[in-house]
């Protein structure tokens, strides 16, 4: 069936180009992690009535049912089921109040932890699970990706009223981080296993996995230093520059150094070679992509003076790392040259020039 729909829209998503346009039980019972369960289709979003239903009976549960309001909330059809059922837990939950606004604001103030009422399995599974898919739709839509994905682990598809919505939202928090195996397996649930998937869903999830298809396997493969970087600058957004952002920007550099180290390297025997066959500077052929092109030139970018200029970054006054970065990237290839000062703009926002 994923592969059904990927013949379908490939002419669509591959002429057009459309990923970096888009690119983001019983109701009173106590719920403990369930074990995956192979759906196979089976997954929709739950009836109304059903959906109604429950969440009647969770704000009894409570002492907070006022059929005034409930009813007011339930016959709106401008809302979605989902959409309801979060403002019924709104209604009946003060926490929920607190929890929902403060990730709404999650771009600006980003969580440093899961919420414990989130992760308190005996909160009854209606309330918890689907509190957890709100809470973590609006950090996923604020690129609060890694406790996103921690809280969606601690519910099931089968648990909330909304399975399209968790596997979208899992999947692009595991594609934003990287982690290319696990978003590709939520992608196949969210097209082979929900029924009534949006397509906008469906679109996005696809043009995902045609990304990831294209991922090198090499992880000193510019593309993926580009996106640690993308990572490590989105971390850094959210003001968490702390030992995680660190470790990535370290990785970075190993990866830069061990690349640089290795291009160097193929430079020095091209010119050999050119010098034994009484050839000039000029190449013979085009470089790859793969290849700093200096024509022949010594080079400035080498691993000591790249490591020293890291370390010394922040010391360095504005003027100064102007001047370094124009001498470190004037003869890099253009595809390299993005990588490093990509680089130093994130060192930049952790440690700002000295007045």
């Amino acid at each position: 069936m994923l592969h059904q729909w990927i013949r379908r829209i490939a002419p669509v998503t591959l002429s057009l180009g459309l990923l970096t346009s888009v690119l983001p039980g019983t109701v009173l019972a106590a719920d403990a992690p369930a074990a995956p369960r192979l759906s196979f289709g089976q997954l929709r979003t739950m009836p109304e009535a059903d959906a109604k239903k429950q969440a009647e009976a969770w704000l009894k549960s409570v002492n907070k049912y006022d059929e005034k309001a409930f009813t007011a909330t339930w016959s709106n059809p401008d809302r979605t089921v989902f959409e309801k059922v979060v403002a019924t837990l709104q209604a009946g939950s003060p926490e929920a109040v607190k929890l929902l606004s403060e990730s709404r604001k999650a771009g600006e103030v980003a969580p440093r932890e899961v919420p414990t009422i989130l992760k308190d399995t005996k909160q009854p599974a209606f309330f918890r699970s689907n509190l957890a898919l709100a809470y973590a739709r609006h950090l996923s839509s604020a690129k609060v990706y890694e406790e996103a994905l921690e809280i969606l682990q601690t519910v099931t598809p089968e648990q909330v009223v909304d399975p399209g919505t968790y596997f979208f939202h899992r999947a692009v928090a595991e594609y934003s981080t990287i982690q290319k195996e696990p978003a590709k397996r939520s992608i196949d649930r969210l097209l082979d296993d929900v029924q009534d998937a949006p397509d906008r869903y469906k679109m996005v999830a696809t043009l995902m996995f045609f990304d990831m298809e294209s991922w090198k396997k090499d992880e000193k493969d510019p593309s993926n230093i580009v996106r640690l970087m993308d990572n490590s600058e989105r971390r850094l957004d959210l003001a968490r520059g702390g030992q995680k952002t660190q470790e990535i920007q370290k990785k970075i550099i190993i990866n830069l150094d061990e690349t640089i180290k290795k291009i160097e390297e193929e430079l020095k025997k091209q010119q050999q070679q050119q010098a034994g066959g009484g050839g000039g500077a000029m190449p013979t052929a085009p470089m790859q992509d793969s290849q700093i092109a200096t024509n022949g030139g010594p080079g400035n970018v080498t691993e000591q003076k790249l490591k020293k200029l890291s370390e010394n970054w922040g010391k360095m006054p504005e003027q100064e790392r102007a001047r370094a970065m124009v001498e470190i990237t004037r003869d890099l290839h253009p595809r390299y040259r993005e990588v490093i000062e990509n680089h130093f703009r994130s060192l930049s926002k952790v440690q700002p020039a000295p007045r």
